[in-house]
């Protein structure tokens, strides 16, 4: 059996795999990178990219709508055909050609096939044309093989085959109908795709309202924007039971023994991590369990106690799963990983490269629906909830000049959470078009905890809808 030795191994070559890689190959050490299916991962073929692209069309559209003069050059519902060959064509027609090519010109070397851990700093991968290539790691081994679609144990509904993420970004055709279980980031933004391609969408939520993680408002005002286009949105309604029928739709029953028919069924309520088959119970672990990491992105398990070998980075580590999230902590262990080797000594103050620290309380999310949704950083009610001494601060966006060039009726909304004793904002919330690009500067303020007093010299260009930031000062009282 064939037996390669680098400094380190890599499973999962999406972007927190290929993060990793690149900074600790950067620092010197030769890497090795395992993948089963499309280098790139999730982000760029089943998630982010496609979703967002999407999207887009819908989102264009109805901005241009809502501008006088520009309404009355567009005209008619959007063409399905289109937008998916957009799709199609922001994923590379799902060809990892050129990320692979970018993997050679790093240095990197590249192994297709499915990854075991054996022993420690061991891993076994069996390749594609069912060859066993058996890796040696002198340093680490980082395991970044991200998460998948939870499925719920609801009665029928793994044998109804139903859509998950990966097969409402990649679908071909929109369904006349859809039910969409879960009212989170995911089930919002297919929502919102599926709607604007003449879909009838039924939204199922087990609570009383959207992205509940968030400020109470944005899901408010989510919602309101859905059922205008629309979807059917129902609180407090999960299914019971699902089936096929004889058509090749769906029947969900809910709790309360109403049914729903739809051509397609999606489930987006959460995810799970993929290490079911990773071998993890050879080093002391548990497989199928998230991976729980220090700072330093290192596993924290009894195998590491000698020598520190077990890294865990990105979605698998649930710290935070967001592909930004996942690239900053790579490039923190890409660079540890290097240290350790060499022996130099670890920066790991609160500002030290060698630590991602981003994901206690500072993680910025857009969520794509329409209007978006941007926060990062702690809400109203999870701030009290660690016990702290605040204040908070809204402003109605359709107040800001920005709002009123961007759309004729804007629809949005702004919030700041304060902390009282050290007078520096803990999280932002906007909800509105466009307000995506707000969130570096929310995330600046947040993580630099830049006073209050000082952010009034951060003076917003007019008119934009960055001068949300000057009013929300104004209503705090600190102009």
């Amino acid at each position: 059996m064939p037996e390669h030795t680098y400094d380190l191994v890599v499973i999962g070559a999406g972007p927190v795999g290929e993060n990793v890689a690149d900074y600790a190959h950067r620092g010197g050490l030769s890497a090795v990178i395992i993948e089963s299916e499309l280098v790139g991962g999730e982000c760029s073929y089943w998630a982010c990219m496609p979703s967002k692209a999407l999207l887009r069309p819908s989102a264009a559209l109805r901005a241009a709508e809502h501008v006088q003069g520009a309404a009355q050059a567009v005209a008619g519902p959007l063409a399905p055909a289109d937008v998916f060959a957009r799709r199609d064509g922001i994923v590379g027609d799902y060809d990892d050609g050129s990320q692979v090519d970018w993997l050679g010109s790093a240095g990197i070397d590249l192994i297709r096939g499915r990854a075991r851990l054996t022993g420690p700093k061991r891993v076994q991968v069996t390749a594609i044309d069912g060859t066993v290539v058996d890796l040696i790691a002198r340093r680490a081994v980082a395991v970044c093989t991200g998460s998948g679609p939870q499925m719920p144990a609801v009665e029928g509904l793994a044998q109804a085959s139903p859509w998950t993420s990966r097969e409402a970004t990649g679908a071909t055709e929109a369904p006349g109908s859809l039910v969409i279980v879960g009212g989170g980031v995911v089930g919002c933004e297919m929502a919102t795709v599926y709607a604007s391609l003449g879909t009838r969408v039924t939204l199922l939520v087990r609570g009383q309202g959207l992205l509940s993680g968030m400020e109470p408002f944005a899901g408010e005002l989510v919602t309101d924007a859905l059922r205008e286009r629309g979807v059917d949105v129902r609180f407090g309604a999960s299914p019971s039971a699902v089936r096929r029928t004889d058509d090749g739709g769906v029947e969900v029953t809910l709790d309360g023994g109403e049914t729903v028919t739809a051509e397609e069924i999606l489930v987006a309520t959460g995810r799970a991590p993929r290490t079911t088959d990773l071998g993890l119970a050879a080093v002391g672990l548990t497989d199928g369990d998230w991976l729980s990491v220090d700072d330093t992105l290192l596993v924290e398990a009894p195998t590491n106690a000698d020598e520190p070998w077990l890294y865990a980075v990105g979605d698998v580590n649930h710290r935070a799963l967001l592909t930004h999230e996942g690239k900053y902590q790579a490039r923190a262990a890409g660079r540890v990983i290097a240290a350790r080797a060499k022996g130099e000594p670890l920066d790991t103050a609160p500002w030290g490269r060698h630590v991602a620290t981003a994901d206690h309380g500072s993680v910025p999310q857009v969520t794509f629906t329409d209007p978006e949704v941007a926060s990062v950083g702690l809400t109203e009610a999870n701030a009290r909830k660690a016990g702290l001494r605040i204040r908070t601060v809204e402003y109605d966006l359709a107040h800001v000049a920005g709002a009123t060039v961007l759309s004729d009726d804007y629809t949005g909304r702004a919030k700041l959470v304060i902390d009282d004793d050290r007078d520096v904002v803990l999280g932002a919330t906007f909800v509105g078009q466009d307000v995506g690009e707000l969130l570096q500067s929310a995330t600046v303020a947040v993580v630099g905890e830049v006073p209050i007093g000082r952010l009034w010299h951060a003076v917003p260009s007019y008119p934009t809808l960055s001068e949300v930031w000057l009013r929300l000062l104004e209503t705090d009282g600190h102009a």
